[in-house]
């Protein structure tokens, strides 16, 4: 069985929206309980765990916490610019459309670190790091990867845990310098 694990209450609604059957567990925010986090390594040998936390750093946070407990839970993400609340004053899944929420959900990745792959010199040679826009690719980047925004040391840690491969990224960078 799936279990998605999201950060509160609206969230949660949300979810809920989508998959009225599905088992949703919530953190209750960034001061996740070590009662969940046992429930969640417990429940994580027999099943699925799918962590779907808010795209800002106490998402982030949750997120970190849940895999120390479940290094085999999979991950969605789901854009910041698609889970901006209408007055633009808050970030989180509950404002993201159920079209986006689904989408972000379609793409699922896998902890499963087989590689040592991407490193810093890998991101400074396709200008992902240390050049006047790197910040603006490696946010393109991950919007079409859907891996959430990352510093350098994050997309390198994604990058090796989620198997992309060299060729995807040049891809997806090669369209990025030839957009209108």
């Amino acid at each position: 069985m799936d279990i998605l694990v999201v950060e509160g209450k609206h969230d949660y609604a949300k979810l809920k929206e989508i998959f009225k059957d599905g088992l949703i567990i919530t953190t209750n925010g960034s001061e996740i309980s070590k009662e969940t986090l046992d429930l969640l390594a417990r429940y994580s040998k027999d099943n699925r765990i799918i962590i779907f936390t808010d795209p800002d750093y106490p998402g982030l946070r949750i997120r970190n916490k849940i895999k120390e407990v479940c290094p085999n839970a999979l991950e969605a993400f789901i854009p910041k610019f698609k889970s901006i609340s209408k007055n633009k004053k808050k970030v989180g899944v509950e404002h993201a459309s159920i079209e986006d929420i689904k989408e972000a959900l379609g793409k699922i990745y896998i902890n499963n670190k087989t590689s040592n792959f991407w490193n810093l010199n890998k991101l400074i040679e396709l200008g992902l790091c240390d050049n006047y826009d790197s910040s603006l690719k490696r946010e393109y980047l991950a919007d079409i990867l859907n891996i959430g925004k990352p510093n350098n040391k994050t997309l390198i840690n994604r990058l090796n845990s989620f198997n992309i491969s060299y060729d995807e990224v040049k891809e997806i960078l090669d369209n990025y310098e030839n957009r209108s």
